[in-house]
């Protein structure tokens, strides 16, 4: 399946039909996976098992909403690329409302916010540096953080779809199947989870203590598919080719039938990629509620707060499983960085053009820029954690990260209303089951975001 010359530009030479059958639709399943690989890292691997240490089991409700309720906001800025072949911030510029210069005011505020984010991904990067340096100590951390950005742009500054892709499912299949092992394991020793422990969990309480309800909403944001990561699904659609096999837009039969049948695919890719991360980030949470949960209080140092998460498998396996903890890790979280970068070159070039430093329509410029933002992104993040790490600890880092990416969630779904109400064709409107889904999650994810909106004044207060 080649890929295609320039996916944001529709051409009716790449107009196919979708796949009728599941057999037939799993070769274009990807993009969710993409996601899956930036998500499992930071929110999974480091929050996720955080909020399981501090709450124990009695918020494991949280993170379960916050795989499930989210994915219908993905859906519908999948539909969004699917019928219009726009990426994100070519229809956010299209939302009505202040503008600031040629770009709409959601796009300037993303930029703001992505700020914050670097203190995230520069937690990710530097833990990966961290690994590296445990098992080659005579390198320094410094000098491995430098060489983990080199590699990281490397990778990414081919600017092809189809390697991130591949190594995203390859790495995010090895670490799942290493987790769900040690949770199977876990039941072996004297920390075995109790079925009275899951539904304990599943009581929607909200645990009580200092900073939780910070960490609830970071754990939120973070885990399942956060506002950056919906914000991202439309690159990796439009360049798997869905967009362009439904070509551009005409007022026939046979544009809505393939609309249709590709929305079909997306759902498929969608739910598939939700069903491994909510898996992945369960066992994740029910290991951190099992094993860390009452131990003292997170390390802020790299090193020890490694050897603090690894008890979660050197605890069910033995020690024999602290080496392969590492090597679990350091493909968990580099797959991150990896995936992440990818997003974030193209989210960061399409939001130049919309503000009118680039024409992201240009194949070559936009390629230009994703080459260089490729290396330019990594070395910022390196950055942040040489001079950042001895200030803040790296699970704050990604607190912080979370956080903001619950405030993003405001963006995407005040954007995934409007054009869920908005140049829709009437015969590609969903069914009243989707309808309700869709408002669940969009209050469940208001509530929250309002929430990480005012705590920092009723703290004030």
């Amino acid at each position: 399946m080649p890929e295609i010359p320039n996916p944001y530009v529709r051409s009716p030479e790449a107009v196919k039909e979708a796949p009728t059958t599941f057999a037939g639709s799993l070769k274009y399943l990807g993009p969710g996976f993409v996601l899956s690989a930036s998500i499992v890292g930071s929110g999974e691997l480091i929050a996720t098992t955080q909020l399981g240490a501090k709450a124990g089991f009695v918020a494991l409700w949280v993170i379960l909403l916050s795989c499930f309720v989210k994915v219908v906001v993905q859906l519908e800025f999948g539909k969004l690329a699917i019928r219009s072949g726009e990426p994100t911030f070519a229809a956010f510029n299209r939302l009505p409302g202040p503008r600031l210069g040629k770009a709409h005011w959601s796009i300037w505020t993303w930029l703001f916010l992505m700020i914050f984010k670097f203190l995230q991904v520069g937690a990710i990067v530097g833990l990966v540096a961290v690994l590296l340096h445990i098992c080659f100590p005579a390198v320094s951390g410094t000098v491995w953080t430098l060489i983990v950005a080199t590699v990281v742009a490397g990778i990414v500054s081919s600017g092809y779809y189809r390697l991130i892709e591949r190594l995203s499912l390859l790495m995010i299949g090895l670490f799942t199947i290493f987790t769900v092992v040690s949770l199977v394991a876990l039941q072996f020793t004297d920390k075995a989870i109790a079925m009275g422990d899951v539904l304990s969990g599943l009581s929607f309480h909200i645990p009580e203590g200092t900073g939780m309800l910070l960490a609830l909403i970071g754990a939120f944001g973070i885990t399942g598919v956060g506002g950056d990561e919906i914000m991202a699904y439309n690159y990796w659609l439009i360049e798997k080719g869905y967009a362009s096999h439904v070509g551009p837009r005409e007022d026939t039969d046979a544009w809505r039938r393939r609309a249709r049948g590709w929305t079909r695919v997306m759902y498929s890719d969608a739910v598939a990629s939700m069903l491994v991360y909510t898996i992945v980030t369960a066992a994740f949470y029910l290991l951190g509620a099992a094993v860390l949960h009452g131990q003292s209080e997170v390390p802020d140092n790299g090193v020890k707060f490694l050897e603090y998460l690894a008890a979660m498998y050197t605890t069910t396996l033995g020690e024999w499983a602290r080496p392969a903890f590492y090597a679990g890790a350091f493909v968990v979280l580099f797959s991150t960085a990896f995936s992440a970068l990818g997003a974030w070159t193209r989210q960061f070039s399409d939001a130049f053009g919309r503000v009118g430093l680039i024409n992201f329509e240009d194949v070559r410029q936009r390629r230009r820029w994703i080459a260089a933002l490729s290396w330019i992104i990594p070395f910022l993040w390196a950055g942040v954690w040489i001079f950042l790490s001895d200030r803040l600890s790296p699970a704050k880092m990604v607190f912080i990260g979370g956080f903001v990416t619950s405030i993003m969630l405001l963006i995407v779904l005040h954007a995934a209303i409007y054009f869920k109400g908005h140049d829709v064709d009437p015969a590609l409107r969903p069914g009243r089951t989707y309808n309700v889904l869709f408002w669940i999650s969009a209050v469940a994810i208001f509530l929250v975001g309002v929430y990480a909106v005012v705590s920092p004044f009723l703290k004030k207060s």
